[in-house]
C-alpha cells in the first residue's frame, strides 16, 4: 500500500512537471516588471511587495502606472476590477474543494492566476489533488515573484531613464488579445474596444482606460443578455469562423 506522504510527495512531482513548461514563461514578465520598478523610481523592495500584495500579473504593471500618474483610488479600484473580472469565472470552476486545509484554500483563492487556472484545467486526471493544485501555484508564484525580486536589485545598478520595459505591458496585452481573437475571431470585439479607446482618449485623456473599459463591459454585458444585439453586432469573416 502506498503510505500518504507518498502519495504526496507524487503529486508535487506532477505539480511541478505540469507546470514548469508553463511556468517559466513567466521569468522573463518578472524580469520586466522588476526592472520598470526600479526604471519608475520606486526602491527594489517594493517589487515583492507588490508581488505578493498583488499579485495579478497584468495590473501589478497597471499599478505601477496608477500610482504614479495619482489615480483616485474609486478609479483604481474600479480598473483593477475591470482588469481581473474574468478571475470571478475562474473562481467558480477552480477546484478548491480538493483542498481539505482551510489556509490552504484561503491560499489558493488568493493564488489564482491565468496560468495556475489553465494548468490545472489541463490536469489530464479531471482530478488534482489539493497537493498537486498548491504545488502549481506556489511555483508559478515562484516563478514570478522571484525573477522580478532580482530584476528589481539589478535594476539598482543601472542608470535612470532607459525607455522601453514599460511596453512589456503593452506586449502582454497584444498577446493575450490576439489569442483571444483567435478562439473567437469577431472582428467587432477588437473594433468596438478600439473606439472606445480612441473616444475616450480625445474626450479625457486623462481617464481613458477607466472610461473604456467600463463601456466595452457594458457593450459586452449587453451582447450576453440580448442575442439579438450579440447577433447584430458579430462580424465574422466570411460569415463562419475560421
Amino acid at each position: 500500500m502506498v503510505s500518504r506522504e507518498t502519495s504526496v510527495r507524487e503529486e508535487i512531482k506532477a505539480g511541478i512537471k505540469e507546470t514548469w513548461a508553463v511556468g517559466l514563461g513567466l521569468v522573463p514578465l518578472g524580469l520586466a516588471f522588476g526592472l520598470l520598478i526600479t526604471q519608475t523610481g520606486f526602491q527594489w523592495w517594493w517589487a515583492p511587495i507588490f508581488s505578493i500584495l498583488i499579485y495579478a500579473g497584468s495590473m501589478e504593471f497597471l499599478a505601477i502606472g496608477l500610482v504614479t500618474g495619482g489615480v483616485g483610488p474609486v478609479s483604481a479600484a474600479v480598473t483593477a476590477f475591470m482588469v481581473n473580472f474574468r478571475h470571478i469565472f475562474y473562481g467558480l470552476t477552480f477546484p478548491r474543494r480538493a483542498i481539505k486545509n482551510k489556509l490552504g484554500i484561503a491560499y489558493s483563492t488568493y493564488a489564482l492566476t491565468d496560468e495556475s487556472y489553465a494548468i490545472v484545467s489541463a490536469d489530464q486526471d479531471r482530478n488534482p489533488s489539493g497537493a498537486k493544485i498548491l504545488t502549481i501555484q506556489l511555483l508559478c508564484q515562484s516563478l514570478w515573484v522571484i525573477p522580478g525580486t532580482i530584476a528589481a536589485l539589478i535594476g539598482q545598478a543601472i542608470p535612470q531613464g532607459i525607455h522601453g520595459m514599460d511596453f512589456a505591458l503593452t506586449a502582454l496585452f497584444v498577446v493575450l488579445a490576439w489569442e483571444s481573437f483567435k478562439a473567437n475571431r469577431d472582428y467587432s470585439l477588437p473594433v468596438i474596444a478600439g473606439l472606445f479607446a480612441i473616444g475616450a482618449a480625445v474626450l479625457a485623456p486623462s481617464q481613458m482606460l477607466i472610461i473604456a473599459l467600463t463601456l466595452y463591459f457594458l457593450v459586452l454585458l449587453l451582447r450576453n443578455s440580448s442575442p439579438r444585439v450579440d447577433e447584430a453586432l458579430t462580424w465574422k469573416k466570411g460569415g463562419t469562423d475560421d
